[in-house]
């Protein structure tokens, strides 16, 4: 983008997924999207990784709004250039191709990911925070709290817990006895 002389406050980035278009920067921008103005796009899969709505997105932003695009990488998808019916045959085509390999290369990210975190799963690997540990006298504050000797805030501040924590850990308790 510096290449191309755009000022830093025209330049907007997301760190979000390509995924779909709810990304904050992006909206921001074409918000600000009119008639005659070219945006940029370093590749097309950082206009989105979603074959249907990256294509609806270039005909919203192309034909709806009048705004031109250039794919930095793919010089063939320029549209200030070849407004003629074959060069926007060209680039429709081009644009359909490129959507297409961005969606599959997603699905492709999706795939492996669940692969990966099955395969984690399988040699024992935990995923998340790690629990906290439990007082060894957390059965003890449970039925004096149940039987409402112990206030519950008592209860948390002995045990170190939050209470959606400590409600969770019940419920296990209760389970692992047969309780309900």
């Amino acid at each position: 983008m510096n290449e191309l002389a755009i000022p830093p406050s025209q330049i907007f980035t997301d760190k979000q997924s390509g995924k779909d278009f709810e990304r904050l920067n992006r909206q921001r921008l074409v918000g600000i999207l009119k008639p005659g103005d070219l945006l940029y796009v370093k590749s097309i899969d950082r206009l989105g990784r979603n074959y249907d709505e990256i294509q609806n997105q270039w005909r919203t932003l192309t034909k709806e709004r009048g705004v031109d695009i250039a794919v930095i990488d793919m010089p063939l998808l320029d549209t200030r250039l070849n407004k003629d019916l074959m060069g926007t045959f060209i680039a429709d085509l081009v644009l359909q191709i490129l959507s297409f390999v961005a969606h599959t290369e997603r699905d492709g990210i999706k795939k492996r990911q669940a692969e990966g975190i099955a395969a984690a799963g399988t040699r024992g690997v935990s995923f998340g925070r790690p629990g906290k540990k439990l007082p060894e006298n957390f059965a003890a504050l449970v039925k004096a709290w149940e039987r409402g000797k112990l206030p519950i805030g008592e209860v948390l501040e002995q045990t170190g817990l939050k209470e959606a924590t400590f409600y969770r850990r019940l419920r296990e308790l209760r389970l692992s006895k047969g309780r309900k």
